[in-house]
């Protein structure tokens, strides 16, 4: 496999994985339940290791797509930056998951405060994986590029036919 196929690979844990933890730390909130809020910060560190892997396997796959035909170099610099903020806020919130299971095991008072914190931090790593997804989709699908639907949009069928129809009459 080269570099793009293990981006393609890896790139989708690190989205995918948050959502799962996220509903598994609300539903361990409101079910009390200790062992489900454990296996929510476990997969918040899996899914900071996974964005590890993504980020090394992007370097790789820029180089091998950036020459390609209908790739503009302007759409990977910006999914780039954006999956850096993407990968800091996981590795943000893996870091505090670490932190949050050992305050659990340990039943420590302050584990309900690194609780609050791991779901609003994961709300916002929740944001950046939408934004990094997309964005990432639009080097390759012109189609989802926001100024491709908004011209998309502009230009209409209707607008099409009073043009041929024009055309016609000259």
């Amino acid at each position: 496999m080269n570099d793009a196929q293990l981006h393609l690979a890896f790139n989708h844990a690190p989205i995918i994985l948050p959502i799962v933890g996220i509903l598994l730390l609300i539903a361990g909130l409101f079910l009390k339940s200790e062992v489900i809020k454990r296996a929510a910060y476990c997969i918040f560190i899996v899914a900071a290791l996974s964005a590890l892997f993504a980020m090394f396997s992007g370097e790789g796959a820029e180089e091998l797509i950036e020459e390609l035909p209908g790739v503009d170099e302007h759409f990977i610099k910006t999914h780039e930056e954006i999956a850096e903020v993407f990968a800091i806020s996981l590795y943000l919130l893996g870091a505090l998951s670490i932190l949050g299971l050992w305050a659990n095991w340990k039943q420590k008072w302050y584990s309900k405060t690194i609780l609050m914190s791991a779901i609003l931090l994961s709300l916002v790593a929740l944001f950046y994986a939408k934004r990094t997804g997309t964005s990432g989709g639009e080097i390759r699908h012109p189609e989802i590029r926001e100024t491709q639907a908004n011209s998309a949009i502009s230009q209409s069928p209707k607008d099409d036919e009073e043009d041929d129809e024009e055309k016609s009459n000259d």
